[in-house]
């Protein structure tokens, strides 16, 4: 766990409270705090960076100090990895415990409702995900695979592919909105799905892709992706369009134009900050507001990113 120190307003000298016994269905039971409340409450500090999605889950940059406390049940699962570094985990539940060590490639799992207590002796950085248990519910009803069973407790797991979606979530921080909220509902999508297919109770067997798009379903989902107005383009939207849930719309709309619904769209954003550097004097700044980036140092690293260049070198370059 990343950086996770659990606190208890009141330990009891005795050692940690009884888990609960049953798992909370949507993360609606009162008792149950909200994961983002609780982890600040524990850490004892607010997030470096973090993104909500009401139909999705919230992913969340912590950098934190040594930590020694109880998390108390919670109403969303919280999926965390570690950017960097190795630090010592030592988490107790109960009579079990666990030691393992925080470093990149591994994943810590708390599952909703449950309680444990935590002992990390350094600073360190976490991403965590806090995922409803509708999220993976929508997630195995949409895929066609058996309801999951409870999430499993995993201290210290090595898990390089969830590791690198998180990581990948949390790097869609900042930038442009439309942009990175469209690639953190893809990805928390595609984590939900991991998820239940490595760390769950009953391991879900997605469906194989059928087949992609239809040409009129394809050509209104980049109309509204191409849209410059103030068109919904969640992921939600684009599916309902289609008439599809979400996780068969995004492997649909790949099949028919071999990228993700996010992956077009920035491609489409990098084909219109192109034209607009070469054949504008807008100054880079200008261009950077134009397509939704918060600054324009964002836009520069992003546009960096795939071309290898700043704006400015480009245009120089290209005039």
């Amino acid at each position: 766990m990343i950086g996770s120190t659990a606190l208890m307003r009141n330990p009891s000298p005795k050692g940690l409270p009884p888990p609960p016994g049953a798992q909370p269905d949507d993360g609606a039971t009162p008792q149950l705090r909200a994961a983002d409340t609780e982890m600040a409450r524990v850490l004892k500090t607010k997030p470096l960076r973090m993104a909500s999605d009401s139909q999705s889950g919230t992913i969340a940059y912590w950098k934190h100090e040594p930590l020694h406390d109880v998390v108390e049940p919670m109403a969303d699962h919280v999926i965390m990895t570690y950017p960097a570094g190795s630090q010592a985990l030592e988490r107790r539940s109960g009579k079990s415990a666990a030691i393992s060590t925080a470093r990149p490639g591994v994943v810590t799992i708390i599952p909703a409702g449950s309680t444990s207590r935590w002992d990390i002796h350094r600073s360190m950085h976490v991403v965590q995900l806090y995922l409803p248990q509708r999220t993976l519910l929508r997630i195995a009803d949409e895929a066609g695979t058996v309801s999951p069973g409870d999430l499993l407790e995993r201290t210290g797991h090595p898990d390089a592919i969830t590791s690198r979606l998180l990581l990948s979530a949390a790097d869609s921080l900042e930038g442009s909105a439309t942009l990175d909220t469209l690639f953190r509902q893809q990805l928390t999508d595609l984590l939900a799905t991991r998820v239940l297919a490595a760390h769950a109770g009953v391991p879900a067997a997605p469906q194989p892709i059928i087949g992609g798009l239809s040409p009129m379903v394809l050509r209104r989902s980049i109309e509204r992706l191409r849209s410059d107005s103030d068109a919904d383009v969640s992921l939600a939207a684009l599916a309902s369009d289609a008439g599809l849930s979400r996780f068969h719309f995004c492997r649909s709309f790949k099949e028919s134009t071999g990228l993700s619904p996010h992956a077009w769209l920035r491609q489409h954003r990098l084909e219109q900050a192109m034209n607009m550097l070469r054949e504008t004097d807008e100054p880079v700044v200008s261009i950077a507001a134009a397509l939704g980036y918060s600054t324009q140092t964002a836009f520069a690293a992003a546009f960096k990113k795939l071309t290898g260049e700043t704006p400015s070198d480009w245009r120089r370059r290209t005039r």
